[in-house]
């Protein structure tokens, strides 16, 4: 049994859960907040047997995106933040993670 993690952008996130949940995969969503841009991502846990990973994975990665976004920048110069040219950053996309299960018990 595994456990996979993926960390999906949040434009993308519902219908990853929904295609999902459509070829039969129990899914747990849960929202969380992105470290470098502060944006809004969501963590999707699939409990799954071992062979159907890489059907998980597929799914995930047909409709999880990435995309060009122009970020402002700032920089420091002595005593204040000072704003400078916008940058171009890819967003989206989605991190997965495979974890081995060693135990599983509905209760």
């Amino acid at each position: 049994m595994k456990l996979i993690l993926a960390v999906v952008n949040h434009d993308d996130a519902h219908v990853v859960v929904h295609n999902l949940t459509k070829e039969g995969f129990q899914v747990t969503k849960l929202s969380t907040t992105g470290g470098f841009l502060m944006a809004g991502n969501m963590t999707i846990l699939v409990g799954t047997q071992d062979e159907k990973v890489n059907a998980v994975i597929r799914i995930i990665d047909r409709y999880s995106k990435s995309r060009k976004q122009i970020m402002p920048s700032m920089s420091e110069i002595g005593v204040g933040m000072f704003p400078t040219a916008p940058v171009e950053i890819t967003v989206g996309g989605a991190t997965i993670f495979v974890l081995d299960v060693s135990r599983f018990e509905k209760v």
